[in-house]
């Protein structure tokens, strides 16, 4: 087994050449090794993993933890207030099952699948305006008249959040994620802060039929989760399930205009249409990395071992292409075979969503959202293409996403 050692200079990928091309510089990484102790834009160290197998493994390790207690390495991240920090994402083992199991009931695959009536009412009026915008004005931005909206309305919906308050809370978690200025982040933090309680105040004096509203009446009848934890779930079912469908919609539709004979084939068998999804999640999912993870003791990857309390990187966006479990990776096909080709590249399964312990409670909702979304799109519009160059797309991306500012369309 090979030991680490301490470096004095860290490699830093997360450069120019990786804003303009993750998926490049993740390939070459993959292909160097199975992983890297580099340097964050902040300066800070982790750990790199890019190989499916070990991405996949390290996942559901129970070794590795998501508590941020268990860092040594100085570890930084977002600077959240106690009542946004006690969710899901950094807390394991009992706790996480217990907070999962309250917050699970909103994401069930048959709560989910309930949902599609509302989430094809909101795609067929989003639609319908895009359409009324392309009609009045010959091209669109996709991502502010559909791709934003849908989740944003579909989540909120769910939370029953009153309208005025939803395109400020989605701003928010955009500056949130995006690593604007530290001002920025902070007062977008502390904003989302206050919203929540004051949400949270206003329902429990009011409640409804919504997943907030059951929420608190765990809290404050079975006292099964704390008022932080309850803040905490809030914040996080809210943003990410905004932020990551939003961009999986623009990524996805992009790809589906960049290869037109993919984009006939869906429309000619809309029996693909599952299939289509699954692949846009493994191409083009805009999150990156999984939720840093922190060692409890050592750990090897590849013949490189990683000390407990460092700061451990699950590359996603590398594993999803890994030639050693997909033919082809680096082509987008939503005819790809769910078990793939031969037992060495097995296929399918991607991990978009996670694994593990870790896996994402919000994916059936995603994957209801990201359906009908395309079926609507290919109901409403028989010719859809890009407005401008690829080339002159812009992105924002930092090391953990990678995600459209704008997908200008037209017909």
């Amino acid at each position: 087994m090979k030991e680490t050692t301490m470096m004095t200079a860290l490699p830093q990928p997360f450069d120019a050449s990786f804003r303009a091309g993750p998926h490049a510089v993740y390939g070459r990484l993959r292909r160097q090794g199975a992983a890297h102790r580099v340097a964050l834009p902040d300066g800070s160290a982790v750990w790199l993993v890019m190989r499916d197998e070990d991405v996949r493994a390290g996942l559901a390790d129970a070794r590795l933890s998501v508590d941020k207690a268990h860092s040594t390495g100085g570890y930084q991240g977002f600077s959240l207030p106690p009542a946004l920090d006690a969710n899901l994402l950094n807390i394991d083992h009992e706790d996480h099952i217990r907070l999962r199991g309250l917050v699970a009931q909103g994401f069930t695959p048959r709560r989910a699948e309930a949902m599609r009536a509302g989430v094809r009412a909101v795609a067929d009026r989003l639609a319908e305006g895009l359409e009324k915008r392309l009609e009045a004005e010959g091209a669109a931005d996709f991502v502010h008249e559909f791709a934003t909206p849908l989740p944003l309305t579909v989540v909120c919906d769910l939370f029953a959040v009153p309208e005025p308050d939803r395109r400020p809370f989605a701003s928010w978690v955009t500056t949130m994620l995006a690593l604007r200025s530290p001002e920025q982040v902070g007062e977008a933090i502390a904003a989302m802060h206050r919203f929540l309680r004051e949400l949270v105040d206003a329902r429990r004096k009011t409640p409804g039929d919504d997943l907030l509203s059951d929420l608190i009446a765990a809290r404050d009848e079975g006292d099964r989760l704390s008022e932080d934890e309850l803040v905490s779930l809030a914040f996080l079912v809210l943003g990410a399930g905004i932020e990551n469908v939003q961009h999986l919609l623009s990524a996805g539709l992009l790809e589906l205009l960049r290869h037109p004979d993919q984009l006939a084939a869906l429309r000619g068998d809309s029996s693909l249409l599952p299939d289509a999804v699954e692949e846009m999640m493994r191409y083009a999912h805009p999150n990156l990395t999984a939720i840093r993870r922190f060692p409890t003791e050592p750990v090897e990857y590849g013949g490189v071992t990683v000390p407990p309390g460092d700061t451990v990187l699950f590359c996603l966006a590398s594993a999803n292409r890994d030639p050693a479990r997909y033919e082809d990776p680096e082509r987008f096909d939503i005819g790809r075979p769910a078990q793939g080709t031969s037992p060495a590249r097995p296929g399918g399964t991607h991990l978009a969503f996670g694994q593990g312990m870790h896996y994402c409670l919000g994916a059936p909702l995603a994957r209801t959202e990201t359906g009908l979304a395309l079926e609507t799109l290919l109901g409403r519009f028989a010719s859809l293409r890009l407005a401008v160059a690829p080339d002159r797309l812009r992105w924002q991306t930092s090391f953990r996403s990678h995600a459209l500012r704008e997908l200008p369309v037209t017909r």
